[in-house]
């Protein structure tokens, strides 16, 4: 089918809608639709059935319905302090349903007597009369509207304050001169996931005949967004493959064969599969862009090793960069030792770093083989005398762009990039925050691990009193304890006072102990001094903040207290408690907490029954939502509009599926021009990076 491409519909401005000119337009375009595509793909959250309309005389009791009626009488009661109710009676011209919400005290000036309303929740007998509670309240435009009059009706959400009602007649009007939409995906593909045309989908969406034309709607438009992604992400990939120049590094393995046997341990199934498919990747001409992930001592370290030391035997230099000096110190210092047993040269290079002018020198002139750092790395006056590698630790903390940074320090060839990250990153994410990426996974912990017995303690109660029992115990057996205090705020002063309050409160509790405190806001050598002492056994019970999340390694820690829990994210909570367990001892992570929220309680609950990283990683998507999801990549990629990626996994799949296959026949798109011009438009500018090299 011909018609107008989404691609164009990109580009003409809301304003052209009727009804979306002056201050209605303005206040849609700050809820970030600015153009009839954008307005078009702003699919309804819910439907309401008015071409079976129901008494309320007729309606099951318990079941979840929908009573449209008019607003009768509406009451607002404060009968205590932090307490309101409002109350509403709803009359559908056979009966009364009264609808009753605690502490939404928005609903009396919403619910405005007159107002013709559509309730969805349960129906319950109350004292002999109808009820619903805490019901979603939609407010209706006057029943001889023909949009809502007995036929199923979009409740589309309100944008920048303009209603439902508007949003349906603006998208309505757009799309009497929109359509009909033209359709780039290859006609093959759809009939072969049995998917409706887009032009269907697109006004079924928005305007169904009929409840059942919904899903088929949905489907084909889920399929587009994901489809557009994988698109942008497999030409990215055949770029990166084809378009640089990399190195080859030479087959032998003898260095990294000669520190592997130098081990005082055999490494585990999951590392030398890591390590061959790493080192296969850095034989190639084409730059290596890889992802490892693995939980926290699942070995990514020495895995990281073996990968500069094929660079190292080839005459190249490594770099690792690292989000923190803490973190970039903790790497150095495990990392230079490894490096000794093999005689390979290495150097650190943070913001404080003493000697910077000669590290820099040596860097420069290739006397050091590998050097650590931080951003430092990548800024002014930092130069390779040929980098062959590159590793990012951490990659959530660094931005597309800072990755960029660092493989430009590189004269010649493009270096290959290796990115470690020891957060589980679920498959759907995986598949599209990191589509373009080779994906290794360490999924294997070294013998004899044992677990991390992870307890909920409500604070304040006997059991709080006994983790300090533990604590001693476990100090009395000469190891360590970590105590972690939330990021109460945004604020790293408000998160250094909240250790620096409970630092100060445990040197009483642990008066005959060694207790010390690292926040982030103390000076680099004060947390590299703190971090030092720490590893010597110097301090007993660490009070800390979120700045230990990541890469700390103090084998000799064996309990891990973290304050306030249902403040953190799962997969920081998970990250924390990967900070002890690290030997062979029974290890403790205790999380002090009295959940208030149905998704504190759960991310709590799948702490305590499992240590499963990537088990965690589904948990915490499914709790969160995607809507968290995509900021974590830095580069902008805008949250997916209607597809969630875990509901529709399935989905998901076809789409790369079909999309590696489509660039792989046509790398540049110039079969598919319209598809090429539409997956650029509607990922917006802050997506460019995915279509360059």
């Amino acid at each position: 089918m011909t018609g107008r491409s989404l691609a164009y519909l990109a580009t003409v401005d809301i304003e052209r809608v009727p009804g979306m000119s002056g201050k209605r337009g303005a206040d849609v375009r700050k809820a970030g639709i600015r153009t009839v595509a954008d307005l078009l793909l702003s699919v309804p959250r819910r439907y309401v059935d008015r071409s079976k309309t129901v008494p309320l005389t007729e309606l099951p009791l318990g079941e979840e319905v929908t009573v449209i009626g008019t607003v009768q009488k509406v009451s607002l009661r404060r009968p205590r302090k932090n307490l309101t109710i409002v109350e509403a009676a709803v009359d559908d011209g056979a009966g009364v349903v009264h609808a009753v919400w605690f502490n939404q005290p928005f609903r009396e000036r919403q619910l405005s007597i007159g107002t013709d309303v559509a309730l969805s929740g349960k129906v319950e007998r109350y004292r002999g009369r109808l009820q619903m509670q805490s019901p979603d309240a939609d407010i209706l435009d006057r029943p001889t509207e023909s949009l809502i009059t007995g036929r199923v009706m979009p409740i589309h959400s309100t944008a920048g304050g303009v209603g439902p009602g508007y949003m349906r007649r603006a998208i309505h009007n757009a799309l009497l001169t929109a359509r009909p939409v033209s359709d780039p995906v290859p006609t093959e593909i759809v009939e072969r996931l049995g998917l409706v045309d887009r032009d269907t989908a697109i006004g079924d969406i928005h305007f169904p005949a009929e409840m059942t034309a919904i899903a088929p709607a949905r489907a084909r438009l889920v399929f587009d967004e994901l489809f557009r992604l994988e698109i942008a992400l497999a030409v990215r990939k055949h770029r990166q493959i084809t378009d640089a120049e990399g190195i080859a590094h030479i087959a032998e393995a003898g260095l990294v064969e000669a520190f592997l046997k130098s081990l005082p341990f055999v490494i585990t199934g999951a590392q030398r599969r890591a390590i061959d498919e790493i080192r296969s990747d850095m034989r190639s001409a084409h730059p290596m862009h890889r992802l490892l992930q693995g939980e926290v001592g699942s070995g990514k370290t020495v895995v990281a090793m073996a990968a500069l030391l094929t660079a190292v035997q080839g005459g190249y230099q490594g770099a690792v960069m690292a989000p923190t000096e803490v973190l970039a110190e903790q790497h150095y210092l495990g990392l230079a030792p490894l490096g000794a047993l093999v005689g390979v040269r290495m150097a650190i290079l943070t913001g404080s770093s003493a000697g910077r002018e000669q590290v820099l020198e040596a860097v420069a002139t290739g006397t050091v083989d590998v050097v650590v750092g931080t951003h430092a790395l990548i800024q002014e006056g930092v130069h390779f005398a040929r980098l062959g590698v590159a590793v990012v630790d951490e990659q959530h903390r660094f931005g597309v762009h800072q990755r960029v940074q660092l493989k430009e320090k590189a004269d010649g060839p493009e270096p290959d990039l290796l990115i470690m990250t020891a957060t589980p990153i679920p498959r759907t994410l995986s598949m599209t925050l990191y589509g373009d990426l080779d994906v290794t996974v360490l999924d294997e912990m070294p013998k004899g691990r044992i677990p991390v017995k992870t307890s909920l303690v409500a604070p304040g109660s006997a059991e709080e009193r006994a983790v300090y029992d533990v604590i001693r115990k476990e100090v009395a057996a000469g190891r360590q304890a970590f105590v972690v205090c939330p990021l109460v705020e945004d604020s790293e002063k408000l998160q250094a006072a909240s250790a620096t309050a409970e630092y100060e409160r445990l040197r009483g509790v642990f008066s005959d102990l060694r207790v010390g405190l690292i926040h982030g806001q103390m000076r680099s050598a004060e947390k590299e001094d703190v971090m030092g002492r720490m590893r010597a056994g110097e301090i007993d019970v660490l009070v800390a903040t979120t700045v230990i999340e990541v890469g700390i390694d103090i084998q000799n820690a064996t309990v891990m207290v973290i304050e306030d829990a249902d403040r953190f994210g799962l997969s920081q909570l998970h990250q924390l408690r990967g900070r002890v367990g690290r030997s062979g001892y029974v290890s403790h992570c205790f999380l002090i907490a009295s959940p208030t929220t149905p998704e504190g309680e759960a991310r709590l609950a799948a702490m305590v029954e499992t240590t499963d990283g990537f088990r965690l990683a589904e948990e915490d998507l499914r709790i969160r939502g995607q809507g968290t999801v995509f900021g974590a990549r830095q580069a902008g990629m805008a949250d997916l509009r209607i597809a969630d990626i875990l509901r529709d996994m399935e989905s998901l799949i076809a789409a790369r599926r079909e999309a590696f296959a489509l660039v792989a026949a046509d790398p540049g798109l110039a079969d598919h021009r319209e598809l090429a011009d539409e997956t650029n438009a509607l990922l917006g500018g802050s997506e460019e990076w995915l279509f360059i090299s």
